[in-house]
């Protein structure tokens, strides 16, 4: 194939999953050793640091059951592309400069007596809500004044189920700073009660998690967008598959040219894709019967892969036919696909090679654009058909491409193929003319691609490849 203009970084790869379950063991232990430290502190809910204390230690849980989620989402979630988890967490998720400060600065303590209609808040709350420390604690009732419009509705409800039906507090709800921002803020709290069992007041621990919910955005806006390409891209795959297949000749296995009259040509060929991506490339064959009783036999590559770079190779295929039909040799053939290239719309490189068989005089006529030539094999050797002057389609304006010609003998074997069949230059090429033996005891053309895609085809593939062989019959 020719090469391509550009190629992606190799990307970074995945974090390997035995790491990712070692972590996910050590956090559930943690969290197991956190209840059980939780559960023997008896810690005193009755005032305000013993409240504090416990909420402590349930937003500690709270804290490791989300990182016990988000490490099973690593390990089980889809392979998002390294470059955009890269960007998504470089933008999504900073480092704190200190654990302290990502830890106490990001929580808060208030205590609402409804018997006084005092607030009590602590110094971290204030830097949360964004409010000055000087200036008194908001109560119940201006506390909303802070809230999003659209979340005031569920701060009410919360507040309301918790002073009215004795409910716990477990919610989020975001906040408008001074400066426009926006902030989200998960709230814990229950309320205290007196002796006679009603409500007097209600205490809250309150967090900033306004990174962390910006974090699992941006981890489900990749997952989606993900999911998005992947569905383009299934889709783009089927559309290819059903474009070659419709453009690529009809018939599979061995053909027999002509149709009529007298056989002179059995020809095979097959179409081997890449392995290492599920995108169509643009490498094609074709034969086809020419009017006269002549043969046209070719093959051929356009760079790339998708539905883009497979409709350009209908469409070269589709030029090749009708100019060939027209009489066009080889030669000018070629000439005519490399102006068509050149005048596209999207720039595009491809490689070709074009034989005219006319069996009254058993002449192969051919002409090739930077592509292998054809390998002729007689009498159990295999050679190289001298190369006439062609260069890559689309490379350059106005080129000029030279024909050669070559006389076959019944029983001459034929192979054409594409760049992508044995990268490697000419020790790749000699791998293909080793095959000369086992060309020499196939009886039909057939066998000969089978002999091919047993040494070639079966194993792991770079890039997709063309083979074609034709052989003499008379």
């Amino acid at each position: 194939m020719p090469s391509h203009l550009s190629a992606d970084r190799p990307a970074a790869p995945p974090p390997r999953r035995g790491t990712v379950d070692a972590l996910i063991s050590q956090t559930r232990r943690l969290r197991g050793d956190m209840d059980a430290v939780r559960r023997g502190a008896a810690v005193d809910g009755t005032d305000a640091e013993g409240r504090w204390q416990r909420a402590l230690y349930d937003l500690a849980l709270h804290q490791l059951n989300d990182l016990d989620e988000h490490l099973a989402q690593l390990r089980d979630g889809p392979d998002v592309p390294a470059a955009d988890a890269d960007k998504a967490g470089a933008s999504a998720v900073p480092v704190a400069a200190h654990p302290r400060e990502s830890l106490l600065s990001r929580v808060g303590s208030a205590e609402w007596n409804l018997l006084t209609d005092e607030a009590s808040w602590s110094g971290e709350l204030y830097e949360i809500l964004g409010r000055d420390p000087s200036a008194p604690a908001l109560t119940l009732d201006e506390l909303p004044s802070l809230v999003l419009e659209e979340d005031r509705p569920q701060l009410t409800a919360m507040v309301t189920d918790c002073l009215i039906d004795a409910r716990r507090i477990d919610g989020e709800f975001r906040i408008v700073l001074p400066d426009g921002a926006v902030r989200t803020v998960h709230m814990m709290g229950e309320p205290v009660l007196d002796d006679d069992g009603s409500t007097a007041s209600m205490w809250a621990v309150l967090r900033d998690v306004s990174e962390l919910r910006r974090s699992q955005r941006a981890v489900s806006e990749t997952r989606d967008s993900f999911e998005r390409r992947r569905h383009i891209a299934r889709a783009e795959h089927r559309i290819a598959v059903e474009l070659q297949e419709a453009v690529l000749p009809p018939w599979r296995g061995a053909l027999r040219l002509p149709h009529r009259g007298p056989e002179t040509l059995d020809v095979a060929a097959r179409y081997l894709p890449c392995s290492t991506t599920a995108l169509i490339g643009g490498d094609w064959y074709d034969a086809l019967e020419l009017p006269g009783g002549g043969s046209l036999l070719s093959v051929g590559d356009l760079t790339g892969h998708g539905v883009t770079v497979t409709s350009g190779m209908a469409t070269l295929i589709g030029a090749v036919r009708g100019m060939a039909m027209a009489g066009t040799e080889p030669g000018q053939l070629m000439a005519c696909l490399n102006q068509l290239l050149d005048a596209t719309g999207q720039p595009a490189l491809g490689s070709a090679v074009c034989c005219r068989y006319r069996p009254a005089t058993r002449t192969l006529v051919w002409a090739q654009a930077g592509h292998p030539a054809p390998l002729l094999f007689r009498d159990g050797t295999g050679r190289v058909l001298p190369a006439p002057d062609g260069v890559l389609l689309g490379a350059t304006s106005g080129a000029v491409y030279g024909q050669a010609e070559v006389t076959l003998r019944p029983g001459d074997l034929l192979l054409l193929h594409t760049e992508g069949l044995v990268p490697g230059g000419t020790a790749a090429v000699q791998r293909l003319l080793d095959l000369a033996p086992r060309f020499a005891e196939a009886r039909t053309a057939r066998d000969g691609v089978r002999a091919v895609v047993e040494e070639f085809g079966e194993g792991e593939r770079e890039d997709d490849a063309c083979v074609l062989v034709a052989r003499v019959l008379a």
